[in-house]
């Protein structure tokens, strides 16, 4: 496997990194390939596609539909002050 090298890394990233690593039990380095792992392979094994997730947090609850709401124009003028 090959080394890679991050120059000018603020510090206050690296604070995070090393807080996060401890975290998870693990080194500075394991930590962040675990990072690159995420944000290049395991994220992209699926796009986020907001509709299908919500479809799939509802799904236990069966067939349903939902009622039609009604929709009446939005009154845009200011009313008159007596």
């Amino acid at each position: 496997m090959n080394n890679i090298t991050i120059s000018n890394l603020d510090n206050n990233i690296k604070y995070r990194l090393q807080k996060r690593a401890e975290k998870h039990g693990r080194s500075l380095e394991e930590e962040a390939k675990e990072i690159l792992c995420m944000a290049l392979i395991q994220n992209h094994e699926q796009p986020l596609n907001l509709a299908n997730m919500i479809e799939q947090r509802f799904a236990n609850l069966g067939d349903f539909e939902l009622p039609e709401i009604s929709k009446e124009p939005i009154n845009l003028e200011t009313p008159e002050i007596n």
